[in-house]
């Protein structure tokens, strides 16, 4: 029996199995089962790669964008309208094959947007490209969801369904277990929280079936078996995601109102080029970009290139950003803007930076 037929025999097997407190260990293996086929599915080949057309974009800009969707959405019309590269658009599916870089100059920043090839139903499985097009999305630090408005509900559960299964986890955090494995005094299981979903012999079940006999365990939150199966594997990725419904021009009032009020979710129509300024503040704000304005002594600031760094960044990560090697030579800085008492205020290299400071750094 193949993978695949594994695969597809665990996910019967789930689904006929009645959730209750008898058959929970039983669903854990299952679920620990199902991840490990997953992984083997995912592996690349050991044979020498297929020659063809290059699939992977080298990464470049100050953040990057994965546009995913069913064919036909308006990703293609989307990359066209929000940067200067023309994808091919058409009304006949899978007018784009491979993937198409464009950048999006927005605030000072470089936002590069990649327009991935249509997804389909068995993506995970290699149906389609999905496989390349999913590790393409597994390295953006935002997944924008194209979705068609007029198609309801359906293609956002198969999506999302899609990535879940190849270990891309949408708006959630990672869980906060502490796992180690050892080389040898058993399972040490500890948890700093009450347990509802997980036990400690279903722990040990799961552990068991990825052969693992020595581990310490530290449960910080209540979290359910496939989070802890997530820990374990520990190649999941948390990111970001903003479900784009698209074609609003085409359903009713109440139901934009309706896609509109969802989590995480903006409409907007390329056809028409209605509500794209919205999206791209939203997207800012998904990315948690800061723009760093530098200033020569006795000079004005320089407004007109910034330094674009993630939310949290502090002085230290600024001096990287300039120069390897000024951070060894930093003496204090001089900082005008919303993260100061007052301003200038001088600061060492821990402070921590806001949107549109403006920094001037003197050496030692």
């Amino acid at each position: 029996m193949g993978i695949l037929e594994k695969i597809s025999e665990i996910e019967k097997e789930i689904a006929r199995t009645q959730k209750n407190k008898a058959t929970e260990y039983h669903l854990g293996l299952l679920k620990a089962k199902l991840a490990k086929y997953r992984a083997q599915l995912l592996e690349p080949s050991k044979s020498a790669a297929a020659k063809g057309e290059g699939f992977d974009v080298m990464k470049s800009g100050d953040a990057r964008v994965a546009l995913i969707g069913f064919p036909s959405v308006g990703k293609s019309t989307f990359l066209s309208l929000m940067t200067s590269t023309a994808s091919e658009a058409a009304s006949y599916e899978f007018t784009t094959l491979t993937c198409i870089p464009g950048v999006i100059e927005y605030k000072g920043a470089n936002i590069q947007l990649l327009d991935l090839p249509g997804i389909i139903e068995g993506a995970a499985q290699g149906k389609g490209r999905g496989r390349q097009v999913i590790a393409v999305a597994r390295t953006a630090d935002v997944v924008i969801m194209m979705l068609d408005a007029t198609k309801g509900e359906v293609q956002r559960s198969l999506l999302e369904k899609e990535l879940e299964s190849v270990g891309i986890r949408l708006n959630k955090c990672k869980p906060n277990i502490y796992f180690k494995p050892k080389k040898g005094g058993g399972i040490s299981f500890n948890s700093t929280v009450t347990l509802t979903q997980c036990s400690e012999k279903l722990v040990q079940l799961i552990l068991h079936e990825y052969k693992i006999f020595n581990a310490e365990i530290l449960f910080r939150e209540d979290c359910s078996p496939d989070e802890f199966i997530d820990v374990i594997v520990g190649n999941r990725v948390y990111m970001p995601c903003l479900y784009v419904y698209n074609k609003i021009d085409q359903i009713s009032m109440e139901e934009v109102d309706r896609l509109a009020r969802r989590p995480n979710s903006v409409v907007i129509s390329c056809g028409m080029k209605l509500n794209l300024d919205y999206l791209l503040e939203k997207l800012w704000e998904y990315l948690a970009l800061t723009c760093i304005f530098t200033k020569k002594r006795g000079q004005r600031p320089d407004f007109t290139d910034a330094i674009i760094l993630r939310k949290g960044a502090s002085v230290e990560h600024v001096c990287h950003r300039i120069h390897r090697t000024l951070a060894s030579q930093f003496k204090y800085a001089l900082v005008w803007g919303t993260s100061t008492k007052y301003s200038p205020q001088r600061v060492g290299l821990t402070h921590l930076m806001e949107h549109e400071d403006v920094i001037q750094i003197v050496k030692k």
